[in-house]
């Protein structure tokens, strides 16, 4: 893919528009677990994966993460390049998830030329918008649903991202996913697999039953 992928308004872009955001995106690649944008404090530039997969989220006081949403080739984040939104202070953190290869367009530039292109405009404000109702989605189902329902949806989730039953997955990892702690997770895992619904093994989750999950998000 190319930088004009990332972006469905490109053809409603002058040539000059086209030309300095092409020039201006700078090819990176991160490794498995790299961080690449630590928060409020850092503006990284907007970033737009070409290969692998990112993850966006934030982190507590206490230093318990939860994930947000995320990134998958042709996807833009908007969140990375805040300084460029004004006023906009979001402390959101991204991590190379697989490894992944990722333009950066600097804030400046985006800014710029979005501040002399309505289509470009209306699209980031469409995109932000869409960002936010994953962010207050997901703050709903932490203050309201059951932990069992949030774990078989995440699963569920996961095999269908990874086009798999079984998840190469810590209860660790699976704890930061969703802003809890491991032992919580542990036991929840332990109680589905007395269920029926998984099968646990050293660093890994097997679905056993994806309908008697599905019917638990419900």
């Amino acid at each position: 893919m190319d930088v004009s992928d990332g972006f469905p308004v490109w053809d409603q872009l002058t040539e000059q528009q086209q030309a300095s955001l092409s020039h201006a995106a700078v090819l990176r690649s991160a490794s498995r677990g790299a961080m690449l944008h630590g928060g409020a404090g850092d503006c990284l530039g907007l970033v737009l994966v070409r290969t692998g997969q990112l993850r966006a989220f934030i982190l507590s006081d206490q230093g318990r993460e939860i994930t947000l949403y995320r990134l998958l080739p042709g996807d833009i984040c908007l969140f990375s390049a805040a300084c460029a939104m004004g006023s906009l202070q979001l402390d959101i953190a991204l991590e190379a998830e697989k490894d992944t290869s990722f333009w950066v367009i600097p804030p400046e530039t985006y800014r710029s030329i979005m501040e002399n292109s309505a289509p470009l405009a209306n699209y980031t404000n469409a995109r932000m918008t869409d960002r936010f109702s994953q962010v207050m989605w997901l703050m709903e189902q932490v203050m309201w649903h059951s932990f069992d329902r949030r774990l078989a949806s995440f699963l569920l989730a996961e095999c269908d991202l990874e086009a798999s039953s079984r998840l190469e997955l810590t209860h660790e990892r699976i704890a930061a996913h969703l802003g809890t702690a491991r032992e919580v997770v542990t036991r929840m895992l332990r109680y589905f697999q007395s269920e029926g619904l998984v099968h646990l093994s050293r660093g890994a989750v097997e679905i056993t039953d994806a309908d008697r999950l599905r019917r638990l998000c419900t």
